[in-house]
């Protein structure tokens, strides 16, 4: 219930006495102007870049917030954590470097590459579940069973303390922001950010970004019910319970909550790679497509950007390369019915060059029942400079007596 008569949970004080600790063992990430991505949306944007930490996620500084303030018994216990990524390999790093057992509890489902990350970072892994509220229940159990420490990965004051210093810095180093946006899982890493803004700069607004899959904070916020599941690019935001205790901040302290699709995430992350030349992982890219999703919102104003992680699979980030150029008519595919013989091949490649197209595959398929029988099929997939060259290519290529068809990603017609 938003009482705003009672003191908050966290305040701008805790965010300051646990920033010495922090300060010592994270690092203090450069806040830059960034004018191609202030091109791309029309706002004056600068980026706090927290991919640039040793764990590549801001989520070391809760953590070593949380670590540091363990009595000498509880230290000696060890800690215990649930987390399908970030959270797991910073209490991991952490704990190993402050001389604290640690063990991790993780999905079933967590890509292997993860699992293996957070083991060299020193800590036990135990996989449970199918979901990360599996992992909880397990962590939660194996905590009373064993006499760890729970560290929760955002619903604790420690741990949103420590999330709060990031903000404490992009004021210091940025210019006066008319608004920071700041992507909300559990509510965590805003619920900081929200109390070191509203103590430090209160004029700045702070506005959270979800997936539009996973929008708890919003419901919470607006009172009302909205499915949530599904597979999500932002998993590090994908969470359908937020906290209670980040839930009252947020309530008090957030301007608003804007909900991104899934195609915008894509295209926010692809920002980064070609424009900003830096990787975000999916919730880390979601402020830059809430820029995206509402450009006259936030045009002309200054807006901080919280790039709070670069945890993304490789394979994942080329397969967004390679939807955005499609989406950008740099890669364009065709789909030509020709005659099956000699010379075909070569008079349609030897047209494309002198278009200045390069192709990239080809699928010569003879056995449709819709294709004559002295006929064939071709597929090309080419690479195009934009939209009109690829309407130029389609032109030639009808102008020659080639029946063209153009097609969609994935095969799709266009």
């Amino acid at each position: 219930m938003n009482r705003p008569d009672l003191p908050l949970p966290v305040t701008l004080a805790d965010v300051e006495a646990v920033r010495p600790v922090v300060e010592a063992a994270v690092l203090r990430t450069p806040t830059l102007k960034a004018p191609r991505l202030s091109a791309l949306t029309g706002a004056d944007v600068w980026v706090k870049f927290e991919n640039f930490q040793l764990t590549s996620s801001f989520k070391e500084r809760g953590a070593v917030a949380k670590l540091a303030h363990l009595s000498a018994d509880e230290a000696a216990r060890g800690v215990i954590a649930m987390s399908a990524g970030n959270h797991a390999q910073a209490v991991a790093y952490h704990g190993t470097r402050l001389g604290i057992s640690t063990t991790i509890v993780m999905p079933e489902t967590t890509p292997q590459v993860k699992v293996l990350a957070t083991e060299a970072f020193g800590a036990r892994v135990v996989l449970y579940g199918e979901t990360v509220s599996d992992a909880e229940l397990e962590a939660r159990r194996l905590a009373e069973a064993e006499q760890r420490v729970f560290v929760h990965p955002y619903d604790d004051p420690y741990v949103i303390a420590g999330q709060g210093t990031i903000a404490l810095e992009m004021l210091e180093d940025g210019p006066v922001f008319d608004s920071i946006l700041v992507p909300v899982g559990g509510g965590g890493m805003i619920s900081g950010i929200a109390v070191a803004v509203k103590g430090r700069a209160p004029q700045t607004e702070v506005v959270g970004i979800e997936a539009g899959l996973y929008p708890a904070m919003k419901c919470m916020l607006d009172g009302t019910e909205r499915p949530s599941g599904g597979p999500t690019l932002a998993e590090g935001i994908a969470v359908r319970n937020v906290g209670r205790l980040t839930s009252e901040i947020v309530a008090r302290l957030v301007s608003d909550i804007v909900l991104v699709e899934e195609s915008t995430l894509e295209r926010a992350v692809n920002a980064f790679l070609t424009l900003q030349k830096t990787v975000a992982e999916g919730a880390g890219a979601a402020g830059l497509a809430a820029l995206l999703t509402e450009p006259e919102r936030f045009r002309g104003r200054t807006v901080g950007l919280v790039l709070c992680g670069g945890n993304i699979d490789p394979r994942v980030l080329a397969g967004i390369m390679m939807r955005e150029l499609e989406r950008d008519h740099r890669i364009v595919s065709f789909r030509l019915t020709i005659l099956d013989r000699p010379g075909m091949l070569g008079r349609i490649s030897t047209l494309l060059g002198k278009l200045g197209a390069n192709i990239l595959e080809v699928h010569h398929r003879r056995t449709f029942l819709d294709v004559p029988a002295k006929g064939t099929r071709l597929d090309l997939t080419v690479e195009t400079r934009d939209q009109a060259h690829a309407e130029v290519i389609e032109a030639a290529l009808a102008a020659e007596g080639l029946p063209v068809q153009r097609l969609g990603a994935g095969g799709a017609d266009w």
